[in-house]
């Protein structure tokens, strides 16, 4: 039997199944005891320092006793540390994304995705480098600056040398005022010497959802294909990491199996990336199950409620408090709309799940990965959050500046990112306002400039961006970053 051990290297010890079931086991025991829960809630809450804020996070078993209690009244208080989190560290700010499609081909056969392999009737499509420029194109014209690249799993058709031309392509187009300034990558799990590769190319984050921590579960769920290999697909962040990329970024697919199971795992993966290399996961994500071509989600049997995903959120935030957390379109306006304020620091915008979306007048629906809920243009997410109190930012200065990995996390645990955070993203949405918004959106959006400006604490990098914000609405553009 495996022995549960954070800073092993072996998928069954860092995520170990009775670790789990054990964790479960005392979340049920204590999830009513008041003064241990009491003092998780205490442990969780954001400190005030000299320099900003500093916070404890939750073990992955103190965080499950929150996540099982099913007190309104501490589900209430859950919801405030948590937006008290996001505030601390990541202030009023959300960055802005968008996913693009470059191949649908894949060996897989995972029971939950329309690019199985055994799906005959998809249409197949794979990006030429041409196609590729188009759809930067299109993403430049709507205002985006941060791309997140997927494509299936095939050897012959998505090889590591195609994904690589596609990132180089990307950088290369520059369009008006348009470039893609960073590029996330989320592509199967792959070998050390092609995260090395990855990490030449200059790409930001390495993403690579688990789907499921339940080893008999996804052993079920991905029957056939080089990702049925459970041990090798759990253990790619450390070789991505030893590849030197420093950035990584972990989800689930909630739905698949129990999300209390889900949690815990997830959780402990945090920890063994910690543990092993000194800094957690750059982004967790929480997408859910949803429907696709032939994929019907009511065929899973382990669907959470909105609440429930609500609950589940902020106890990550409390659990990881330094991790950045994404939403995408898969969900809607409404949901979007709650968990924006419960820890979620990155949403997707005016996305399209399809393999060449982006070029096309009507949204095409042959070759979406999962339906889109939340259909709205970038434009209309861009003033979406900003009338409910958001900045939208399309900031990629910390990549271009080499504040990643540790470096990135010791300043956002001192409380120093803010001081580039803040300006970073009021310019880069200035830049947006200026090149690509409609009136309605420049008006909200001018006022929550000037407004935002005022609460820069530091008095001189206030006046420089002030500076560099009327130098963007002069034209007289300089890449200027803090």
């Amino acid at each position: 039997m495996a022995i549960y051990n954070p800073s092993s290297l072996k998928a069954e010890e860092f995520i170990n199944h009775e670790e789990i079931l054990e964790t479960l086991a005392y979340a049920d025991a204590h999830k009513n005891d008041r003064a241990l829960i009491d003092a998780i809630l205490e442990k969780a809450k954001p400190q005030k320092t000299a320099t900003g804020y500093v916070c404890k996070g939750l073990s992955h078993r103190e965080a499950s006793v929150l996540l099982a209690n099913d007190d309104p009244e501490v589900r209430e208080e859950i919801y405030k540390i948590a937006e008290e989190i996001k505030l601390a560290f990541y202030g009023n700010r959300i960055v802005i994304f968008a996913p693009l499609y470059l191949s649908n081909y894949c060996v897989n056969g995972c029971l939950y995705c329309p690019y199985h392999l055994k799906n005959k009737h998809i249409p197949r499509k794979k990006l030429t480098q041409e196609e590729v420029k188009a759809e930067v194109i299109a993403l430049q014209d709507m205002g985006h600056k941060r791309l997140a690249i997927e494509a299936g799993e095939d050897p012959k058709n998505n090889p590591i040398e195609y994904i690589l031309d596609c990132i180089k392509t990307i950088y290369s187009v520059h369009h008006k005022n348009g470039d893609i300034r960073r590029v996330n990558v989320n592509i199967a799990a792959t070998t050390v010497e092609n995260y090395r590769k990855l990490k030449d190319a200059g790409i930001g984050t390495y993403i690579l959802f688990q789907e499921t921590y339940n080893k008999e579960s996804y052993l079920y769920l991905h029957p056939t294909g080089p990702k049925h290999d459970y041990d090798y697909h759990t253990e790619a962040m450390d070789r991505a990491m030893e590849g030197g990329i420093d950035d990584v970024g972990l989800g689930v697919l909630f739905g698949l199996e129990g999300y209390r199971y889900e949690f815990a795992g997830l959780l402990m993966h945090a920890e063994h990336l910690e543990a092993v290399h000194g800094v957690g996961p750059h982004t967790i994500s929480v997408p859910r199950v949803k429907r696709a071509d032939d994929i019907d989600p009511d065929a899973f049997d382990n669907g959470i409620d909105d609440e429930t995903f609500a609950k589940i959120t902020a106890c990550i935030r409390l659990a990881v408090p330094y991790t950045g957390m994404i939403i995408s379109t898969r969900e809607s306006e409404q949901v979007r709309s709650k968990l924006l304020r419960l820890g979620i620091s990155q949403v997707s915008g005016g996305s399209r799940t399809s393999v060449g979306g982006y070029t096309t007048e009507e949204r095409p629906h042959d070759t979406e990965q999962f339906d889109v809920s939340d259909q709205r243009s970038l434009d209309e997410v861009v003033r979406w959050l900003m009338e409910n109190g958001h900045i939208p930012s399309f900031c990629t200065a910390c990549y271009r500046e080499g504040r990643t990995g540790d470096r990135f996390m010791s300043l956002c645990k001192s409380g120093q990112i803010l001081n580039c955070c803040h300006p970073n993203a009021l310019m880069t949405l200035t830049e947006y306002l200026e090149d690509y918004a409609s009136t309605a959106t420049k008006a909200i959006g001018y006022e929550m400039v000037e407004r935002e400006l005022q609460r820069i604490p530091k008095e001189k990098v206030r006046a420089i961006a002030k500076e560099h914000i009327e130098a963007i609405k002069s034209s007289n553009r300089r890449d200027f970053r803090f």
